[in-house]
């Protein structure tokens, strides 16, 4: 019986060269990281900190790094737990915030505009990159220039169109302009689709399989990474909109946590603002979306690196 001596000889090496070592050139590339993450996580740790705070005696220490006369009350006041009273004696307007409905709002509104974007810009995506069609490339390219287009343009022909159909403050007016695919929604898998082998999908068609059976039993199920990474980008970008809600949905009934956001602080009589009310909000307005991030960020970045997106 041959044996093979896998043993490898040692390799000289300096001691700056060695894996792991500690160089200028990387203590410095470690330094100026974590300063980048020390600057980009501090504005959530200052409102973490202003969140905690008693209202009444926060301006009496706004250079204090730590929660000025600890609290919980502002996380109760947004959840509707404190009573007037409650909420007055620590620093609190009074002014309401109904966050259930506002977040049942925002919840609805995003899930709709996602299930939308992902299944009618898959439907696109598979159309451009598996199917042969005149003028396919030409179309592509045409809806291509359409992610040149800033948004605030499409919005007063949006605004107006809505308002003639007599949809202004309802879900479907909130929904419809983004409901559909988007140009980034179709090339982002498109680009994977592209990667799927030819002899997979030519074999499903000796089995008789058309293109919605090839579409749905074949395509679909060998790109569950991608489809989940758009629906999760797709679901965060509807979460955070902002303007658009404001133009259509100013009623209570139809009111998105961001619109709503706006308003509590508007709402603010001629007393100082609830600067902890409103950070309790916004840290818990963010909240589904961070922890979106924490549970599928990777999936995220793998399938980004994939597609070829920079």
């Amino acid at each position: 019986m041959v044996t093979v001596d896998t043993a490898v000889a040692p390799t000289s090496s300096t001691p700056g060269q060695e894996a792991g070592g500690l160089t200028p050139g990387r203590v410095l590339a470690w330094a100026c990281l974590i300063a980048i993450i020390a600057i980009t996580l501090f504005p959530f740790y200052w409102m973490l900190r202003t969140a905690l705070s008693n209202g009444t005696t926060l301006a009496t220490a706004g250079t204090s790094w730590l929660p000025v006369d600890f609290t919980w009350g502002a996380f109760r006041r947004v959840l509707g737990l404190a009573t007037l009273e409650e909420a007055q004696a620590e620093g609190g307007t009074g002014s309401a915030v109904d966050f259930w409905v506002y977040l049942r709002n925002s919840v609805l509104v995003a899930s709709l505009i996602t299930a939308g974007q992902v299944f009618f810009g898959a439907l696109a995506a598979y159309a451009f990159a598996r199917m042969r069609w005149p003028g396919r490339d030409a179309v592509f390219f045409v809806l291509l220039t359409a992610l040149m287009v800033p948004p605030i343009f499409t919005q007063l022909p949006n605004f107006l169109l809505m308002r003639d159909l007599g949809l202004i403050n309802t879900y479907a007016a909130l929904v419809l302009p983004f409901f559909f695919m988007t140009p980034f929604a179709v090339f982002f898998l498109r680009q994977f689709f592209l990667g799927i082998s030819r002899e997979i999908e030519e074999a499903a068609r000796l089995d008789g399989a058309g293109h919605v059976r090839t579409f749905f039993q074949l395509i679909v199920p060998m790109s569950w990474g991608p489809i989940t990474t758009l629906a999760l980008l797709q679901y965060v970008q509807a979460w955070n909109e902002y303007f658009w809600p404001l133009l259509v949905g100013s009623e209570r009934s139809v009111r998105t946590l961001t619109v709503a956001l706006g308003v509590f602080r508007s709402q603010t009589p001629q007393g100082s603002l609830d600067w902890p009310g409103l950070m309790a909000a916004t840290l818990i307005a963010a909240l589904p979306v961070l922890l979106l991030f924490i549970a599928f960020g990777r999936k995220i970045v793998d399938s980004i690196g994939f597609s070829g997106i920079k």
